[in-house]
């Protein structure tokens, strides 16, 4: 298989898992209607992995470039642009997620403040 070749079908696994990873983003229950679902570590991990992948094979590109490569090249972009729109909404998502467990943590600290203060009065 040429280099043009290699770099297509690279670039095509990628786009492939990228699109999936994107969907199951896009699709995941959100925390209510109104948010954007939350990304895993892993989804994350996965979705820099794949950009990492992509990233190496577009380090070489051929010097001749078949249709096929081109094709590839303008779905990685659309799939590139389109985590780049998700970004903002992940991000507030995390951002929600880390209030609401300040949240959960200091009415713990206040409980166990109380049953301490408690167990003292007796």
């Amino acid at each position: 298989m040429s280099s043009t070749g290699n770099a297509s079908h690279t670039l095509h696994e990628v786009n492939c898992r990228l699109h999936c990873m994107l969907d199951s983003l896009s699709h995941a229950p959100a925390q209510s209607s109104a948010s954007a679902a939350i990304a895993t570590p892993q989804q994350m991990a996965g979705l820099l992995s794949e950009l990492m992948c992509a990233g190496e094979g577009l380090r070489e590109l051929p010097a001749e470039r078949n249709p096929e490569f081109e094709h590839e090249l303008s779905q990685y972009r659309k799939n590139v642009e389109r985590l780049r729109a998700m970004l903002p909404a992940i991000h507030q998502a995390l951002l929600r997620e880390r209030a609401r467990l300040e949240q959960e943590r200091n009415r713990l600290e206040a409980a166990t403040a109380w049953a301490r203060g408690s167990r003292e009065t007796l």
